[in-house]
């Protein structure tokens, strides 16, 4: 339908369209603007309502797809993989998560678009350059421009786009908050706690072996993790991270600690293999000074005077597992570590 099939009484009013004719005298005349050209939408309420059902439509395609973001989230398996073409094997999830997360973002800005294009007012206004000081009236001709549009946007009348896009808007944001997930769940205290524990066999990390104290001599530094722990379960750098020890043995005189003295048996002392610092593994040993310096930065412990710091960022000594030996002579653990492993930071935890 063109504006032409339409009454005149019926066509929305036309705004001032004069325009200046640039002559010799005055070469850059203001053109003006030219005659408004009225949409379908502006003159058939027919046409209108089809555009408003299509905005309504798009906003709602966005919900569904912000509900079908968060149901793939929960229920694709993160492994799982799918074969599209002409793409080839893709990860479900991601895939899904993609798709409906961009519909969901792509139908809310097309219905936005769609309804400013065809329902909200396009015609053009031409206001004078003013002082950046707003005065009085120039706010209250904001005021005023602010409630024109509010009316001309009809979103107050049109209750069917205004009902869908705050449906839209509401529920899109869902889909960020279901992603915290993955920050969770939270640790509790299991990073208090190792898989050593009372009666836990010492088991040398390159044999595989538990040990007996005639197994580690006088000055030596041996890497343990405890009984039952295997390279090949699914768990098992987790777990290393928190229980890997490191066993040296130190003439019992030479011992300065007394709670480390006590611990120990026969000299064998066991500490925890990672720094307090961040969390890297210590691996150098100085048998003449009993020191063991972290590679990372340089963070030295006193493994003769209970694992203190004597240099670097460290904030407080190696943990030590209290030891003793079971019935048939091998090392074995006598509870867990009195205080949580690794960095500083976990003790406030």
């Amino acid at each position: 339908m063109s504006s032409q099939d339409i009454p005149e009484e019926n066509l929305p009013a036309e705004h001032d369209a004069r325009v200046a004719v640039a002559d010799e005298k005055n070469p850059f005349a203001d053109p003006g603007l030219a005659p408004h050209e009225h949409r379908v939408q502006d003159i058939d309420e027919r046409a209108a309502r089809r555009s408003e059902r299509t905005v309504a439509l798009l906003f709602t395609v966005s919900m569904l797809a912000t509900v079908g973001f968060i149901a793939s989230y929960v229920a694709i398996p993160h492994d799982k993989s799918i074969f599209v073409f002409p793409i080839g094997h893709l990860n479900a999830l991601n895939f899904a998560l993609g798709l409906t997360l961009g519909a969901a973002l792509f139908c809310i800005g097309a219905g936005a678009v769609h309804w400013a294009r065809t329902l909200m007012s396009d015609v053009e206004v031409a206001d004078d350059r003013h002082a950046i000081a707003a005065e009085p009236e120039v706010k209250a001709k904001v005021m005023a421009d602010f409630k024109q549009g509010a009316k001309e946007s009809a979103l107050g009348r049109r209750k069917l786009i205004r009902n869908t896009m705050f449906g839209a808007l509401a529920l899109f944001p869902l889909s960020g908050i279901v992603l915290l997930r993955d920050l969770g769940p939270l640790p509790g205290t299991k990073l208090r706690h190792t898989l050593w524990s009372k009666g836990k066999l010492l088991v040398n990390m390159n044999t595989n072996e538990p040990l007996r104290p005639s197994d580690v001599a006088v000055g030596s530094l041996t890497f343990v993790k405890p009984e039952g722990l295997e390279e090949h379960d699914h768990d098992f750098q987790n777990e290393i991270a928190k229980a890997a020890l490191m066993i040296v043995r130190i003439q019992p005189d030479d011992i300065k600690d007394k709670q480390s003295y006590e611990w120990s048996h026969e000299g064998i002392l066991a500490y925890s293999k990672i720094c307090t610092h961040v969390g890297c593994p210590i691996s150098l040993y100085e048998q003449q000074t009993h020191h063991v310096l972290c590679p990372c930065h340089q963070s030295t412990f006193d493994l003769a005077d209970g694992a203190r710091v004597i240099f670097g960022p460290a904030g407080h000594a190696l943990p030590q597992l209290r030891i003793g030996v079971n019935d048939e002579g091998y090392l074995e653990a006598l509870g867990d570590f009195e205080e949580p492993v690794g960095p500083a930071f976990w003790e406030r935890g």
